[in-house]
């Protein structure tokens, strides 16, 4: 699991930046950064190279590895760093509260601001870079990328989706991106997982969601990964979010991916509200709401 660095970041010094971003610069070009090459990408001198590592080691911000040679390389907790420094210079958010969610692929923490709204650090490929690099379309065409580089683009790709969704999708509100971290609107409500709906809601509730789809497919947007558990439900509706995979409706699969989200979500519903949930003809749902025919899929839900 992967530190929370926000309670050290006080605790760093102007030139331990430096050095995180020079190894963040030789990264770029191998995924150990060589001892002899320090200087050059931090600009700072042997000695002070040699002060800033310690510090950093200390605080498990880099790595270090001796094999045929003494090399370097950011942690996650050194890339978070990097960002919250960043989103503090923009005045983006002044400090980092608790966590709200922790998974495989994400850490989601609160973050305090002019208003409350949720950091979110990218982790794709943390535990298992090989099967994400095979699984998402962002990496598949590069045969040697770090994990650093796989949860960067996953961020960019999320806030692109909420950026160009939002607001006429209900998904949270994007604030910045920063590497592979974004900050956005804080969800209120309960993830549908855990959510108990009485059985007057149940078909309501689908058929937002269903709504919120067929919305962000006209909007350009496939989600990709449609389930339970990036589905919030509240008193004012529900918000879909989890973006980082989505594809644009022009992708040669899209209307395959839509037809799984409908599966999924559709999927979920029976297995939960088995009496509550009409039954469904999905790939006809699926074709309604790629024509664009909202009205005539609800027929189907």
């Amino acid at each position: 699991m992967v530190q929370n660095v926000a309670a050290q970041m006080a605790e760093l010094e102007e030139g331990d930046f430096h050095l995180l971003s020079g190894i963040e610069h030789g990264m770029r070009f191998s995924r150990w950064v060589s001892e002899g090459k320090l200087p050059k990408f931090s600009r700072l001198d042997e000695e002070e190279v040699t002060y800033r590592i310690d510090r950093c080691m200390d605080r498990e911000l880099v790595e270090r590895k001796t094999i045929q040679y003494t090399g370097y390389r950011l942690t996650f907790e050194g890339y978070d760093a990097l960002a919250l420094r960043t989103f503090s210079e923009r005045d983006t958010i002044d400090g980092v509260g608790a966590p709200l969610g922790v998974g495989k692929e994400s850490d989601v923490y609160e973050a305090r601001s002019f208003q409350p709204l949720a950091l979110k650090y990218h982790r794709e490929g943390y535990t298992n870079f090989r099967e994400v690099q095979k699984e998402r379309e962002y990496t598949a065409d590069k045969e040697h990328r770090s994990w650093f580089y796989t949860a960067r683009k996953a961020a960019e790709r999320e806030y692109e989706a909420l950026e160009t969704l939002y607001p006429e999708v209900s998904v949270p509100r994007p604030v910045d991106q920063n590497r592979h971290a974004l900050v956005m609107e804080k969800l209120d409500g309960v993830e549908l997982s855990q959510a108990k709906l009485e059985s007057e809601q149940v078909v309501g509730v689908l058929d937002l969601i269903l709504e919120e789809m067929a919305t962000a497919y006209r909007e350009g947007y496939v989600h990709a990964d449609m389930s339970e558990y990036n589905v919030f439900v509240s008193s004012e509706g529900v918000t879909v979010f989890d973006w980082p995979q989505s594809v644009p409706t022009e992708h040669e699969n899209s209307e395959e991916l839509l037809e799984r989200d409908v599966d999924n979500i559709v999927g979920y519903f029976e297995r939960k509200y088995p009496h509550e949930t009409p039954e469904i003809d999905r790939a006809a749902l699926a074709g309604a709401l790629v024509e664009d025919e909202f009205e005539t899929a609800r027929n189907f839900a």
